[in-house]
């Protein structure tokens, strides 16, 4: 299923900085960055479970916040790009 992956990790701080690229870091290893704090990954249940557990391990719920959208195996219709960045196919092998 394809899930997107958003989140919000406050940087005022040294450790809120640390946290930041420990979260980008864990989404990197089950996707692909499509905005600065968004991430689409292409995952089963248990995968993404792990990658909820890991990344509430990381954040500081009082300040920091996830977010998980949950589009499915048909979201080939449900994901419309405009702009820059041209949009990858997450399933297909990524070659540059």
């Amino acid at each position: 299923m394809l899930i997107l992956v958003t989140y919000d990790v406050q940087t005022v701080s040294a450790s809120g900085q640390k946290r930041l690229r420990k979260v980008a870091k864990k989404c990197e290893e089950y996707g692909v960055r499509v905005q600065n704090s968004v991430f689409e990954c292409v995952v089963d249940s248990t995968q993404l479970r792990q990658l909820e557990l890991s990344l509430e391990s990381i954040i500081d719920p009082s300040v920091d916040s996830l977010r998980f959208y949950r589009l499915g195996n048909n979201y080939e219709n449900k994901v419309k790009h405009i702009g820059a960045k041209p949009s990858l196919e997450v399933e297909k092998p990524l070659i540059f």
